[in-house]
């Protein structure tokens, strides 16, 4: 896919903020690509469980891009590992698990898989958003099998016992005489959930703090937006055998994008585009859209859509590619809205949503046909899903040694030295020194002109 950059600054200080000296062993500042200097951002959080990897194992992904190694072969197939990571990067944080479209109505609900977790997400009768672990207080039976719907209420299948859609238990039968049995103690198990633009987070442990707090400066970015308002015209789900970082690491980058996705690269060439300076647990970058086309789909063509509410001039002839961590990818067309939300559920596999929304007003005309913009990326998303399954069964080759990052590729590792900080689970927040992407058509220009 095209590029996307998870940053962990955007104080542009110099400063680091977290434990140490906030440079790992093997980080220089002799001024090699010290154009492109980014800090890690806030302080990373030092997991009480140990981590299945140690600082020296992940030592070469933290160094600056043109000296580091990519993550070790474990990183994409130990199942440990993954544990690991579902539990202190998922269970513990913000994780984006749907829509509040979703649920529109009073009574309706979703069910949301995560970590081994089942969870009920229904709008109360207030038209409240609220989230429980999908079980019985009497015994434990799972309370709501199908995927989504509307309940008047939430009653167990096995003895009945009655919920509220706030949770609240009903008085059961036969409990009447129960010593110690205060209703409110029994009530259905809450889940930390707060929405953001529309989107539904959920945080399993319940001890990761306000969203607001999380998401950093990006609400700040998307304040002139209105994602909640934007309705779905497709949702495609797939099942790719490929561990997620994989999948996260190839939206990362264009530089497969050439031979990869020639459509795509005609639109938008893998070696232009920009990062943006961010300030939080996401990233931004955008693309330019070139020549006579507009956005991206199968022609290039906006097809009369009508822009989304906040775009301006200098956002035409644009893509934005965003990566909230840990699993939502936002991509922003001048005229849609796609998103992807990654769901690892082994370290050989991992489930996507794909969606695409649009202004009401287009999808209200009597012509909308968003196909155009479907079809685009439904290939692009089967090419690449192609790629890192290929990529997938390569590394599980005892042979496998990690490989180098390219100077396109800048975008991964700013991602990976996330991931490596995380591994380490020593409070060091890692700088990036990124080649940017001038320099490295600039290198490869150098070369084809000693070469002539």
């Amino acid at each position: 896919m095209a590029e996307a950059i998870l940053p962990t600054n955007g104080h542009g200080n110099g400063s680091v903020n977290g434990g140490g000296n906030g440079v790992p062993n093997g980080s220089h500042d002799d001024g090699e690509h010290m154009d492109e200097v980014e800090l890690a951002y806030g302080a990373v959080a030092v997991s009480a469980r140990p981590s299945p990897l140690t600082p020296a194992d992940v030592a070469a992904t933290r160094l600056p891009t043109a000296r580091a190694s990519t993550l070790p072969r474990a990183a994409y197939h130990d199942p440990g590992i993954l544990a690991y990571e579902l539990e202190s990067w998922y269970a513990d944080g913000w994780v984006c698990v749907g829509r509040e479209e979703d649920i529109p109505l009073s009574g309706s609900y979703m069910l949301a898989k995560l970590c081994g977790e089942n969870l009920i997400i229904v709008r109360d009768k207030d038209l409240t958003v609220r989230g429980f672990f999908n079980f019985c207080r009497h015994r434990g039976a799972t309370l709501l099998e199908e995927p989504a719907g509307r309940v008047p209420r939430i009653q167990c299948p096995y003895h009945a016992w009655v919920y509220g859609l706030d949770g609240k238990l009903s008085q059961p039968r036969h409990t009447e005489l129960l010593e110690d049995f205060d209703l409110d103690e029994y009530g259905l198990a809450p889940v930390a959930l707060e929405t953001w633009q529309g989107f539904v987070f959920v945080n399993i442990s319940g001890e990761a703090g306000p969203l607001s707090a999380f998401l950093g400066d990006m609400p700040d970015y998307f304040a002139r937006y209105d994602l909640a308002g934007l309705r779905r015209a497709k949702l495609i789900d797939y099942d790719v055998k490929a561990n997620w970082k994989a999948i996260i690491e190839n939206y990362s980058e264009c530089y497969h994008c050439p031979g990869v996705h020639p459509q795509l690269n005609k639109i938008t060439p893998y070696n232009l585009g920009d990062w943006i300076p961010t300030d939080g647990p996401w990233s931004a970058s955008w693309m330019p859209v070139v020549g006579e086309h507009d956005t991206l789909t199968l022609d290039g063509q906006l097809h009369g859509r009508t822009l989304l509410a906040g775009t301006t001039e200098e956002d035409l002839k644009k893509i934005y590619y965003f990566v909230v961590w840990p699993n939502l990818l936002i991509s922003l067309h001048p005229d849609y809205l796609m998103t992807h939300r990654i769901v690892p559920v082994a370290p050989d596999r991992s489930l996507i949503a794909c969606e695409w929304f649009f202004e009401p007003e287009s999808i209200a005309a009597p012509d909308f046909d968003p196909s155009d913009a479907i079809d685009f990326w439904d290939l692009t998303n089967r090419q690449d899903w192609e790629v890192c399954e290929l990529q997938q069964a390569g590394t599980a080759s005892r042979a496998y040694t990690p490989g180098r990052y390219t100077g396109m590729e800048s975008g991964p590792h700013k991602f990976d030295i996330h991931v490596a900080d995380r591994y380490a689970n020593d409070g060091v927040l890692t700088p990036l020194n990124r080649i940017s992407k001038a320099e490295s058509a600039g290198g490869l220009a150098g070369r084809a002109k000693a070469r002539g």
